[in-house]
């Protein structure tokens, strides 16, 4: 896959099977859309192209209030994107002159004139250009004059629950792992470099990896998880801590840190993944240290049989 940080790098390609979004999570709606666009390019023996944006574009539009947390970082998407069978992914950087482009300078300028596009695939919901006034019909309407295909996605549903990014984090936020990972189609990753802390797990008899996570990434809700490591491409099994540390700092910082089974090295500096697995309780303040370290215990033996099981 080629990865592409501006509409301005890309080149274009014979046939190019087009969709667009801020795909966000990548959840299993999205992935329906690209085993479309996937299949159309085999059939016509073009390339998927994928169209996406970062920043979030309601971060531009509404800097001051657009109260979004992503579920990628652009790194994540890039992974995500790769094993989901894409050609070419433009990573758009979004901006106020970009968004003031209107609806039929965005097909003539963007869609026909810089991605080349020979068919178009989007979601049932999907808008475009200036305040979202370009719509589906806008796209019918000037497909056959611009000499290109466009094809709808309808809405799909799990369990009778509509998928989109606002569900997946409304999961994520009560802590729903296992809701959120079926909605998305794989498992919900957090990654960062791994910082120093302040070494309590160490004295616990815990040490842990502390890592930076971007500042615009989701946070699942306080607790304490199952979830599997990666660190260059290894896997590892891990407990993953997400809170304030209440029974010994109680700072008010939230820390996301992951204590590793089977594993003793020094990870400062490095970049690591954890895919999150099973909430085992609430990040809670204990009486003392002892009952701190002997639920800690409770954790790891509640972990251990987890893995044991699958």
């Amino acid at each position: 896959m080629k990865v592409y940080t501006s509409i301005d790098q890309f080149a274009g390609v014979q046939h190019a099977v087009v969709t667009l979004g801020t795909f966000d999570g990548l959840h299993v709606g999205h992935r329906k859309i690209i085993k479309r666009v996937r299949d159309l390019a085999n059939d016509c023996h073009g390339e998927v192209v994928i169209l996406t944006f970062f920043p979030h574009p309601r971060m531009i539009i509404n800097p001051d209030d657009h109260g979004v947390f992503l579920l990628n970082t652009p790194d994540e998407k890039i992974e995500l994107m790769e094993k989901s069978g894409v050609d070419h992914l433009i990573i758009h950087p979004f901006s106020t002159e970009f968004s003031k482009l209107d609806a039929g300078s965005f097909i003539a300028d963007i869609l026909v004139k810089r991605l080349n596009t020979y068919k178009l695939v989007i979601g049932y919901d999907h808008r475009f250009g200036n305040n979202r006034e370009g719509s589906f019909s806008d796209l019918v309407r000037l497909a056959s004059e611009y000499g290109f295909e466009v094809e709808k996605i309808p809405e799909q549903d799990i369990d009778d629950v509509a998928v989109s990014s606002t569900r997946v984090r409304r999961a994520l936020q009560d802590g729903e792992i296992e809701v959120a990972n079926k909605l998305l189609g794989s498992r919900y990753r957090i990654s960062g470099m791994v910082v120093k802390g302040k070494q309590l797990g160490r004295q616990l008899g815990f040490p842990t990896a502390n890592i930076q996570v971007a500042d615009y990434k989701l946070i699942p809700v306080q607790g304490v998880y199952i979830c599997n490591v990666y660190i260059e491409q290894k896997e590892f099994k891990g407990l993953l801590s997400i809170g304030n540390r209440p029974t010994v700092e109680a700072s008010g910082v939230l820390s996301v840190e992951v204590f590793i089974l089977d594993f003793d090295a020094d990870l400062y500096g490095q970049q690591i993944a954890v895919e999150m697995l099973h909430r085992i309780r609430a990040d809670i303040k204990f009486n003392g240290i002892e009952e701190l370290k002997s639920q800690m215990n409770a954790d790891l033996e509640f972990a251990k049989s987890y893995f044991e099981s699958k």
